[in-house]
């Protein structure tokens, strides 16, 4: 009965770490719902019954904005979903993953290709339904007038900027796109893009807008998404780019859903692979890319760390549109100027 008990008790915790540190800066909405759940024994035990990894806020909450079109206005009609509709939504947890494809990102990782020698092969691992492979195609506002990529594009992304990096003066030449992902999204099916809607946070609707742009883009000019396990199918994919590319391997919010022997792997994997790695997770999912920051951020703070090839450049928002340059960015602008 303990155990149970702890069991339950991590999971209010999940629950309430998630609406005071990820929800409530960006989305009171969820906030409430999150927390909500934290003090719901019924929509406890009905999680309890979902295998650990398919307990998670992002998940409950974006399932039920799928299937009900809208998410819950409160705790209370929260509750009565859960219970009303307990079998389609275990199924759909089950069938379904968080796949938050958010095309801002590529603000954050533009700076870093733009120093990557092309032309380029892009591989993105965790790939979705691929929006993060057409950085060549959005149009960014970096601020102070650098402005770069297609004016027209339907795409127009915004990063605000502190301290000194590498300013992209352009978008890198693209000759491939490609990705892994368990479970591939295609940006041409609209339950797909769908499904990707309801991942969007309430409180966060420019980036529905954005997310139907993104994937009419990638609609009309699709990127080879390989299924699989992305440790097996790495090593195939990077030896099928063109030979004249550079490939380069990249990844945003993937790794925290591997286990530690996983991440492990993947790390050992990619960088004896002859590719360039740029990597943006969590602060805390790969320590040795942590391990060399100048200092250690407070752990609480919901920030991204941006590398190429394992040394720490940036911390950047979760969702794109932020970029707070480190030490070692300011070195790497001063190596391309």
């Amino acid at each position: 009965m303990r155990a149970l008990d702890e069991e339950l008790t991590d999971l209010a915790d999940h629950y309430r770490w998630f609406a005071q540190v990820e929800a409530a800066p960006v989305s009171p909405r969820y906030a409430e719902l999150a927390a909500a759940v934290a003090e719901d024994d019924d929509v406890l035990a009905f999680l309890r019954t979902l295998p650990k990894p398919k307990r998670q806020a992002n998940l409950l909450l974006g399932v039920l904005q799928y299937l009900h079109g809208g998410p819950p206005a409160d705790g209370a009609q929260l509750h009565d979903r859960v219970l009303g509709d307990a079998d389609r939504l275990r199924a759909t947890m089950l069938a379904r993953a968080t796949q938050t494809n958010e095309a801002a990102r590529c603000t954050a990782l533009l700076p870093g290709l733009a120093t990557i020698p092309g032309p380029l092969a892009l591989i993105e691992v965790g790939a979705s339904a691929g929006l993060c492979l057409y950085p060549d195609r959005y149009g960014y506002d970096y601020g102070d007038g650098v402005r770069v990529g297609p004016a027209d594009s339907a795409v127009q992304l915004r990063c605000a900027v502190t301290g000194r990096g590498p300013v992209p003066a352009g978008v890198p030449q693209v000759v491939r796109r490609a990705g892994i992902d368990l479970n591939p999204l295609d940006p041409a099916d609209p339950d797909d893009v769908a499904w990707l809607g309801a991942l969007i946070w309430p409180g966060m609707e420019e980036r529905r807008d954005r997310l139907t742009a993104a994937a009419g883009i990638a609609a009309r000019e699709p990127a080879e998404i390989v299924q699989g396990e992305l440790v097996a199918e790495l090593p195939g994919l990077v030896a099928r780019m063109p030979a004249e590319a550079t490939v380069v391997v990249f990844h945003t919010a993937v790794l925290a859903y591997l286990p530690a022997a996983a991440k492990e792997a993947f790390t050992e994997l990619v960088s004896g692979l002859p590719v360039r790695w740029v990597s943006q997770e969590g602060v805390p999912v790969l320590p040795a890319v942590r391990d060399r920051l100048p200092e250690q951020p407070a752990p609480e703070e919901p920030r991204f760390l941006l590398a190429l090839d394992g040394e720490p450049l940036a911390y950047t928002a979760p969702h794109g549109g932020r970029l707070d340059w480190l030490p070692a960015a300011a070195e790497l602008a001063g190596s391309e100027s």
